[in-house]
């Protein structure tokens, strides 16, 4: 099989975030996605540095989450698995969340990580791990891989992909949006997860940067002709896009776009921002010209009789950074400028970027 499935029983397991500093830190985005989208229970957060504040205060989620200083303090809550909420520099696991896992393994847990470094085939971890206790190293290659051959083109349920200006925009977290709208509007719908979050969210996907290039397209089809297989005909597939045509060090779009055969794109954008984030010497092109770039691509590599190519159906735009009055403004300007819906899903829902998909 052709995917990255979660241990049995994980999506209902009770769990503690290792966040050491990530609460109030874009290192920390993997849990805070979890704790902003996952269904399951979270009993608890270990951050030091924001242990007994309110979780809400810290992070503006809506979620009722002790924050405690380290796992001693968590068990209480009863936790059943330890899950690694960090995506620090380099994959590499910082030496206070190693602790912390480890007293975690040792007091019975389960193990969840998506860091390069795989944390099973660390000694002291996988001899503190309980014999019946599993460490999960999400971020593998999937077995029998294929190379990409385009059937995704094939399928007739609705297949929307997320591009983003840049890495770190809100890919992942505007298609959880538009899929919890999507169950709210009684709409068939299933998420491919592409990186850590978005697997340890749905418990299943492909972590694409694990992939070699020759398969990633054959993977990303794969997962999105599994994902497919639960749908109706007019269903939906939400892919979750990972990096940028814009970024230098990427080069995930290309096979999400021959994987997906998408039907509909979702352009993912930070207001206001100019330039990669971490490269400001390195401009974004102007949104228009990123719209077409990207349609023109996506009508690339695709069978003769697969019908019309995917265009941009809406953008979401990520104002985090902009006050109410200031995000209203830009959302306005953004969708005068390319003649697009546009809204901030996670400040204001995903319904009207869902529309612009459904009525496509």
């Amino acid at each position: 099989m052709s995917g990255i499935q979660a241990p049995p029983g994980f999506r209902e397991m009770r769990l503690v975030l290792l966040q050491h500093g990530g609460l109030a830190s874009l290192t920390g985005k993997t849990g805070l996605a979890m704790l902003r989208h996952r269904a399951g229970p979270i009993v608890a957060v270990i951050d030091p540095d924001h242990a007994g504040q309110p979780l809400q205060q810290i992070t503006g989620i809506e979620r009722d989450v002790p924050v405690v200083a380290d796992l001693a303090a968590a068990l209480p809550y009863q936790p059943e698995a330890a899950v690694v909420g960090l995506a620090p520099s380099g994959g590499r696991l910082p030496d206070p969340v190693r602790h912390d896992a480890l007293a975690a393994l040792r007091a019975g847990l389960h193990l969840a990580s998506g860091l390069h470094t795989y944390l099973a085939n660390d000694p002291a971890l996988a001899e503190a791990c309980w014999p019946n206790r599993w460490i999960w190293d999400l971020r593998r290659e999937p077995e029998a891989l294929g190379i990409g051959q385009a059937r995704a083109a094939a399928l007739s349920c609705r297949r929307l992909l997320a591009v983003g200006t840049d890495m770190a925009v809100g890919k992942m977290s505007a298609c959880l949006a538009l899929l919890e709208a999507a169950q709210r509007s009684g709409i068939p719908a299933r998420f491919v997860g592409t990186g850590q979050a978005g697997i340890l969210i749905s418990g299943e996907g492909v972590a694409l940067d694990a992939v070699r290039v020759d398969y990633a397209a054959g993977a990303v089809e794969a997962a999105v002709l599994r994902a497919a297989d639960a749908l109706p005909e007019q269903g939906l597939v939400l892919v979750e896009g990972q990096g940028s045509l814009c970024h230098p060090a990427s080069t995930a779009t290309l096979p999400l776009l021959r994987g997906t055969q998408p039907t509909a794109l979702l352009l993912v954008h930070r207001a206001g921002q100019q330039s990669i984030d971490r490269l400001p010497q390195i401009p974004l092109p102007d949104l228009a010209t990123l719209v077409s770039t990207t349609e023109a691509l996506a009508s690339w590599a695709r069978p003769d009789d697969s019908g019309a190519s995917a265009k941009v159906a809406a953008v979401a735009l990520n104002t985090a950074r902009l006050d109410e009055h200031q995000a209203t403004v830009e959302i306005d300007r953004v969708s005068q400028v390319l003649g697009l819906p546009c809204t901030d899903p996670i400040r204001w829902g995903a319904e009207p970027l869902l529309r612009a998909l459904v009525d496509r």
